[in-house]
């Protein structure tokens, strides 16, 4: 990305720096799908946020996935400040990491589909960091909005573990818990690999396949 910030530890509550009371400026439109990024949610669609190191590859990942996707944006979440930039996430003194927001239909791509693109595209065992990209905004994630999504995320991790210690890899830090906030990331952020299709991915996966979300 832009910026080195090498800021490794979360920062406590009272720590962190105070952000705003008002949203920050971002896209209108989805740059792909030509829908409203911030439009109502579908009735029966359902949404759900991972973290997995810079979020400009993470995003084309879900947005490739096609039919069954209805939206995805880069921003904020996971931490204490409310409305940050982009500056002040990488400062480490948000707490936030770096996600996409995915709006999906469940009746044509299951979570479980989701968790196995998440998974399989990232290292979710090097802690505050993605391959060079390192800082706590770069921490993999997973923020379930429901007790469902929850516990067949941690279900997942625990499958997903079992294959990567087979194959050499040390522990999961993948953070799993409920979704607080989601903050939408700055205009020149959203689907921003549509718009420079040669530009910056630091996604790297462990080559390692996820045993989940494979329909028969």
């Amino acid at each position: 990305m832009f910026f080195a910030r090498t800021a490794v530890t979360l920062p406590r509550a009272e720590e962190a720096l105070p952000g705003r009371s008002q949203a920050i400026p971002t896209a209108a439109t989805h740059w792909v799908f030509r829908r409203p990024l911030n439009g109502p949610i579908p009735e029966g669609f359902e949404e759900a946020v991972f973290g997995m190191g810079c979020f400009w590859g993470a995003e084309r990942k879900f947005w490739q996935i096609g039919d069954g996707i209805w939206s995805t944006a880069a921003g904020y979440a996971g931490g204490f400040t409310p409305n940050p930039t982009y500056e002040e996430t990488c400062s480490g003194r948000t707490g936030h990491t770096e996600v996409v927001r995915v709006v999906y239909d469940p009746s044509k791509v299951r979570f479980a589909d989701l968790l196995r693109i998440f998974w399989e595209n990232h290292d979710p065992t090097q802690g505050m960091r993605q391959g060079n990209d390192v800082g706590t905004q770069y921490r993999s994630a997973i923020f379930a909005a429901s007790e469902a999504q929850l516990a067949e995320a941690k279900a997942s991790r625990e499958a997903y573990q079992a294959r990567l210690k087979s194959a050499g890899y040390p522990d999961i830090t993948t953070e799993i818990a409920p979704a607080g906030p989601f903050y939408f990331a700055e205009e020149y952020h959203q689907q921003y690999l549509a718009k420079k299709p040669n530009g910056y991915c630091g996604l790297g996966g462990t080559g390692v396949s996820c045993p989940i979300g494979l329909k028969t």
